[in-house]
């Protein structure tokens, strides 16, 4: 069937409804309650029910029922589609405009990586995503991580299981994420969020259009009880992050191109955190 791009663009034209289906672009391949979508744009719950109706209707995301919440999901066919008319009709598929996102995109170049993994505190689940790609990845990889609203110390758990599985951890330091903006900063290959509220936050573009991905997963410093509770926490959160980057790793990224790139990244991270178990 095919879509009614101006349908599309006059739901989007509106600027809350695309805040929502922004956030949800970042969020993919997530699905996402409505109340954390509410919270995180600060959009009263029956104003962005009404919102959220619009982009479904027009079928720019998808809705799915958990228990009693409702979470959203973007329908990424219908966006692929909306671009793909707007890139390959409207514009009759000029280079100039559409090879950014044209489909057959050149492969990676055999070079090394920058990747940079993104938390809000960058005290647990970015510095260890740091530090096993680092230790795993070898040369292939430059690794970074940083916060949006960094902590200035290190959690002490995070730091206690990095060191029981045999990383070193006299280097690393929390770090906010404007060290890597700038005109002066490396270019990234791979931006990761890895948690949630960084992910919901609005972030300007980067340089050099990095593949980007959402790798979610709870916050381990949130974790009540005993200290081995607490502790468990920590353990599973670097199970789950060392699964998702070892698959990483093995992707065959010098001769996969950038949607397939892509699609393997979005893959990985609709794990959840116990599939390492």
């Amino acid at each position: 069937m095919k879509i009614a791009i101006p349908d599309l663009l006059s739901t989007l034209g509106h600027p809350q409804r695309l805040s929502v289906f922004q956030l949800l672009i970042r969020r993919y391949p997530d699905h996402v309650p409505a109340g954390e979508i509410s919270d995180a744009l600060g959009i009263k719950g029956s104003t962005l029910s009404n919102y959220l109706s619009a982009l479904q209707t027009a079928g720019l995301i998808d809705q799915e029922r958990s228990g009693t919440s409702l979470r959203y999901c973007i329908n990424m066919t219908t966006v692929q589609q909306m671009f793909d008319g707007l890139l390959v009709d409207c514009c009759r598929g000029r280079p100039d405009l559409c090879s950014p996102s044209a489909k057959g995109l050149p492969t990676m170049p055999t070079k090394t990586f920058n990747v940079l993994f993104i938390c809000t505190g960058n005290s647990a689940r970015s510095i260890f995503a740091e530090t096993i790609l680092r230790d795993l990845g070898g040369d292939r990889f430059n690794v970074y991580s940083a916060g949006t609203k960094p902590y200035s110390e290190l959690n002490p758990f995070a730091l206690e299981v990095l060191g029981a599985k045999g990383h070193d951890t006299s280097q690393l330091r929390a770090k906010n994420v404007s060290e890597f903006t700038g005109p002066e900063a490396e270019q990234m290959d791979f931006v990761f969020t890895v948690c949630n509220q960084a992910a919901n936050e609005e972030c300007p573009a980067w340089d050099g259009q990095p593949i980007s991905g959402h790798w979610g997963m709870p916050d381990p410093v949130k974790a009540t009880g005993t200290d081995a509770e607490k502790s468990l926490a920590f353990q599973q959160s670097y199970g789950a992050l060392r699964n998702r980057i070892e698959q990483f790793i093995a992707l065959p990224i010098t001769t996969l191109d950038r949607i397939a790139l892509q699609k393997a990244v979005d893959t990985i991270g609709r794990q959840t955190s116990e599939d390492h178990l």
